[in-house]
């Protein structure tokens, strides 16, 4: 046999049914006994149980129908009392506990309507006398204000100023002292610093302090108190009452016969009706406004209404084939990437809303009570707030990083190229067939170009890391003077815009430049750097492993002066060398802090575009082995960029952009994955 449906508050305690036609019933269906089901049903209206309940609402009825006459009538005698709202409010909480209370057993309805209306009736009069007594302290300042307004107060204004004036020279005299002291090393130029400040301070208090003694001053002072704790007092009262009242709510089950959530499901098509008919009617409006966002803008947009030039999703497949001249496909691919993440957002809001009706109504079917709006709002502010801080930068990034990265994903599978700008089709994967095997326009100069960014990604950020490191242990040393000097020459670097020294060394080293005249000087060879791939190559990493060690340097430094001396001391007592401490102290350490960065520093040069396009725009260039569209010391970011800004081949582009993306993804983490940094986490 099974257990009939347990009553349940929303704290988990089980409750008696005082609902004596549902506890037969529910009782009838754990026993699985039909004919008993049936009859219970067929004799609901008839049930004793129910007739008590309807004659109770009847009594409700009258009874409130009788109480807004008397509250009608009780609000006449308050006439323009400011306070008349409460107080009327009152006066109904008392009527209706008096009422409730009779009906409090037989109905969880009438128990919760009794308890609520004593909260009301204990706490509104409190309320209310604490407001009356502010606002008699208030009109008592106002006309004290009044007549201080009136009154002659230049005997204490000179005085205010005499003692102003007085004040100042006394800290002038202080001020006096207290640089003595200092030159007489009395006391520290920092205890001088902060000596002076707070004497400043203390004058400027005590002038302050003199001035709003000032009766009028000090009066509309009061007034600004007794405003705030008007407004303020009143809000914490009500506050706290309907926090009483949400507390009783937790307590109170309710009792209903649904067994289907069925309001749920009229949710569905239309978010906010299902809250409405939980008796949710603020939630419910948010809802309905998420309803005509999606009936409004969504879906139309989806269908191809109010696009630019697109027909929403259909867009996507179409590509503007078939249409105007004037028509582009890029366009008709954009709109129908944003129409997609549109109706994202409206099937999230479809399912919210679901989710919300339905949990209501599955509680409710436990006995617990739905939220009142307050109790949704105190919700929202304690669990909800991240969501809702961080939902204007979920719609940002949407339309600035997810559409851009969704439309190269896409281009990528076209053939979007010089002959195709306008207008372009669907290819598959034929680009990436491309890549693969070498061929068309991506030729044997993709894996070249891999080859090369992969050296040149592993030598420049090695030797960035292995000078900045060094550098740091170098300056860490207690033995060296003038450690602000190194630092700051360490740091230039990074501190120097990157344009301006490749620029720099791009100049120095061409045909004409100072260093290939100097090299020509003394080996009586011209030798060309820029000129030779492998010259150039071998330049540019020393050059990034010069300008990333700056960075890398910094790194290494906080940590440094991190590390504490005990571990160093404890080393040495043990008999370690020098070596032995870098290697088992100082490494360890630096790498368990600094390797997420440093990973970072690799993902980084590999699409280091900067460098390599401004040195020598990729070159030399050598058309034999990289065709037309790179050099020989491009990478691969330096080649997407010729290919797609410069030739226009942003099919191909693209796909090589996709597959360096989840190359690097993937290599970045497998870094984080196993520094330990992140395992210790």
């Amino acid at each position: 046999m099974k257990t009939p449906r347990p009553l349940l508050d929303d704290i988990g305690n089980v409750r008696e049914r005082k609902n004596l036609y549902l506890k037969e019933l529910f009782e009838a269906e754990a026993a699985d006994n039909k004919e008993e089901i049936r009859r219970l049903k067929a004799q609901r209206s008839s049930h004793t149980y129910n007739l008590s309940l309807e004659e109770a609402r009847k009594k409700e009825a009258i009874f409130l129908k009788e109480l807004r006459q008397k509250t009608d009538e009780y609000e006449k005698t308050l006439s323009s009392d400011p306070l008349k709202n409460l107080k009327s409010e009152a006066f109904a909480a008392a009527q209706k506990y008096s009422f409730y209370q009779q009906l409090s057993d037989l109905s969880y309805d009438f128990s919760f309507l009794a308890g609520e209306n004593d909260f009301r009736q204990d706490q509104l009069p409190r309320i209310i006398a604490n407001q009356e007594a502010l606002m008699e302290r208030f009109s008592s300042a106002e006309a004290k204000l009044a007549v201080e307004k009136s009154k002659d107060h230049s005997a204490f204004e000179r005085e205010a100023e005499l003692y102003r004036q007085e004040r100042k020279a006394q800290l002038q005299r202080d001020l006096v002292d207290l640089k003595a002291k200092q030159k007489q090393r009395i006391i520290s130029d920092k205890a001088f610093a902060n000596e002076k400040k707070m004497a400043q301070l203390a004058a400027r208090d005590d002038i302050r302090a003199k001035q709003n003694a000032h009766p009028v001053k000090r009066l509309e002072e009061e007034k600004r108190n007794l405003r705030y704790r008007l407004k303020n007092d009143l809000r914490l009262g009500l506050k706290v009452l309907e926090s009483d009242i949400s507390d009783l709510r937790r307590k109170t089950p309710i009792e209903i016969e649904q067994s289907i959530p069925w309001k749920s499901f009229l949710s569905i098509p239309l978010p906010g009706l299902g809250q409405l008919l939980n008796g949710q009617w603020q939630k419910g409006i948010f809802f309905f406004i998420a309803s005509a966002f999606i009936y409004l803008a969504a879906i139309p947009y989806a269908l191809g209404y109010a696009n630019y030039q697109g027909t929403g999703i259909s867009g996507l497949i179409t590509l503007a084939e078939g249409g105007a001249r004037l028509h582009r496909s890029i366009i008709f691919m954009v709109e129908g990437i944003i129409a997609i993440f549109l109706l994202i957002f409206a099937a999230a809001l479809f399912i919210i809303s679901f989710r919300d009706t339905y949990e209501t109504e599955r509680r409710k079917m436990h006995g617990i009570r739905p939220f009142t709006w307050f109790e949704s709002r105190v919700t929202i502010e304690e669990k909800g707030f991240p969501y809702l801080v961080t939902l204007p930068a979920l719609i940002v990034t949407v339309f600035i990083i997810l559409v851009p990265i969704m439309t190269t994903i896409l281009i990528s599978f076209t053939n979007m190229d010089p002959n195709h700008q306008s207008k372009f089709n669907w290819i598959g994967i034929a680009n990436y067939k491309l890549i693969a095997l070498g061929q068309g326009i991506a030729g044997s100069a993709f894996w070249l170009i891999l080859g090369w960014t992969l050296i040149w990604t592993l030598g420049a950020t090695t030797l960035a890391i292995s000078i900045g490191f060094i550098l740091s242990l170098l300056v860490n040393q207690e033995r060296l003077k003038g450690k602000k000097f190194f630092r700051t020459v360490f740091l230039l670097p990074w501190a120097v815009p990157a344009f301006i020294t490749i620029m720099f060394f791009s100049i120095m080293v061409s045909s004409t430049g100072p260093i290939t005249q100097i090299i020509k000087a003394v080996t009586g060879q011209v030798i060309n750097i820029k000129n030779s791939s492998t010259l150039t190559r071998i330049f540019l990493i020393f050059l990034q492993g010069w300008l990333g060690s700056a960075y890398i340097f910094l790194l290494s430094t906080g940590v440094l002066q991190g590390i504490p001396s005990d571990l160093y001391e404890a080393a040495e007592i043990d008999g370690a060398t020098s070596w032995q401490k870098t290697m088992r102290i100082t490494v360890p350490l630096i790498l368990f802090q600094t390797a997420p960065l440093l990973v970072g520093q690799y993902t980084f040069n590999f699409n280091n575009f900067s460098i390599i396009f401004l040195f020598n725009q990729g070159g030399p260039f050598n058309p034999s082995l990289y065709g037309n569209l790179a050099g020989s010391t491009d990478i691969l970011i330096s080649y997407i960029y010729k290919l797609t800004i410069q030739n226009q081949y942003q099919g191909i582009g693209a796909a090589i952009t996709i597959v360096i993306s989840v190359v690097l993804m993937f290599v970045a983490w497998l870094g984080y994955r196993n520094t330990k940094a992140f395992k210790e986490e």
